[in-house]
């Protein structure tokens, strides 16, 4: 594990995405963000705004969603790992696939990296597809290139219908 290590040994840039229709969403959101930022080795360098979207998956209460850029000093591998301990914190179940859940943290994005590995793939299989991915990422991240397609966010948040996707008015 040190060579994978030392290889991102330099900072990387990597872009998430955080979702939550369970329980205080706005609020989990929040305090996933903060957790982030305290985490050794990893600083929160950009933030969406929240946008209210519709569901994928089976009948379930709309999600509140956004994405962060984060400048990390860790392996892909160590990323995921802490973005899913995060999760756990947060009381995050898996009981159906695209079900509902207090809060998803999905690693999008990691430099130009490209990876198909059993348990990691990036850029993550089904971000250009997802308005409520693309749209927040959109507004953080717009000169981003995805890596497979070689398009900016900006070109590829075009292709998808953003219809269910509604920036959350601040209070």
């Amino acid at each position: 594990m040190e060579l994978a290590t030392s290889a991102f040994a330099t900072h990387a840039l990597s872009a998430i995405a955080l979702g939550s229709n369970l329980g205080d969403s706005k609020t989990i959101l929040e305090q996933a963000i903060s957790t982030l930022d305290e985490t050794p080795q990893i600083v929160v360098r950009s933030l969406s705004s929240w946008y209210q979207t519709t569901a994928v998956g089976p009948v379930q209460p709309d999600y509140l969603n956004g994405c962060a850029i984060l400048e990390v000093q860790l392996t892909p591998e160590e990323l995921l790992a802490t973005l899913l301990k995060i999760e756990d914190r947060f009381d995050r179940t898996r009981h159906e696939r695209w079900g509902p859940r207090t809060l998803d943290l999905d690693l999008l994005l990691f430099d130009d990296l490209i990876l198909d590995a059993p348990a990691l793939q990036i850029p993550h299989p089904r971000m250009t597809q997802r308005a409520f991915v693309l749209v927040p990422l959109a507004e953080i991240a717009p000169d981003w290139i995805e890596p497979i397609s070689q398009k900016a966010i900006a070109e590829l948040v075009k292709t998808v219908n953003c219809s269910g996707v509604r920036r959350l008015i601040a209070t």
